[in-house]
């Protein structure tokens, strides 16, 4: 029996790595399929990890049926077994509504991806959708790590290092290594208004405390204690 599949987690929890993984897996048993995202890292139309694997997909946008989608390549004589969707936060509600509806009537497995919440610990409307509709949610084991090594748990907006916790939703900013550093191990944007994000656990996410924040309180680098 079909079914709707959510698989939530942070950034750095490896979702996109899944998805492509289990694109493989199905196709591999000869099942077709149909890969979609939307405000992929490595620009429109693809799928990619941070490990550095990358796919064409369907760019999704507010316009996007998945039911008439699915219909029009079953009309052309294409097969459509399975739906990989990454990104699922950026979807509309009402996209996601679509993809239970190809679950229950057309017999369409769907595989989606993407993170809960947001900057600010609010859910995104798509994944809340899907957490109302899901037969079943999965919670990614592959643990992201806080900068001080606790297991991160909440998505962080910056401007040059500071979190922000206004603004729109979405806003599309860097994850990866940004083109300088400051010193330290974590990326600093170039330009002042430079957004970037960064997974934090829930303590430091409360304090407002980010990697770089707390690299400008440290007073100064530890270092091993002189013998006599």
């Amino acid at each position: 029996m079909a079914q709707l599949v959510f698989f939530s987690g942070t950034m750095d929890s490896g979702k996109s790595t899944l998805a492509l993984q289990m694109d493989h897996n199905h196709a591999a048993r000869g099942r077709d399929g149909v890969r979609f995202s939307r405000n992929d890292r490595a620009g429109q139309a693809m799928l990619s990890s941070r490990l550095g694997l990358a796919v064409p997909a369907v760019e999704v946008t507010d316009d996007t049926d998945f039911w008439t989608e699915v219909v029009r390549r079953r009309t052309h004589g294409a097969r459509v077994d399975y739906l990989i969707c990454d990104e699922v936060q950026f979807y509309t509600p009402g996209q996601v509504e679509q993809l239970a509806r190809l679950v229950d009537e057309m017999g369409v497995d769907v595989f989606g991806f993407g993170i809960t919440t947001d900057f600010r610990t609010r859910l995104f409307p798509g994944s809340a959708r899907m957490l109302e509709l899901a037969d079943r949610v999965e919670v990614l084991q592959v643990e992201a790590l806080c900068w001080c090594g606790s297991r991160a748990t909440h998505n962080a907006r910056t401007v040059r290092g500071v979190m922000v916790t206004e603004g729109e939703q979405v806003v599309v900013g860097d994850t990866a290594e940004a083109p300088r550093h400051d010193g330290g191990d974590a990326a600093v944007p170039e330009r002042e208004d430079e957004v970037g994000y960064e997974v934090l656990c829930r303590r430091h996410h409360m304090r407002h405390v980010t990697s770089a924040v707390a690299r400008a309180a440290s007073p100064s680098p530890q270092t091993l204690p002189l013998g006599d």
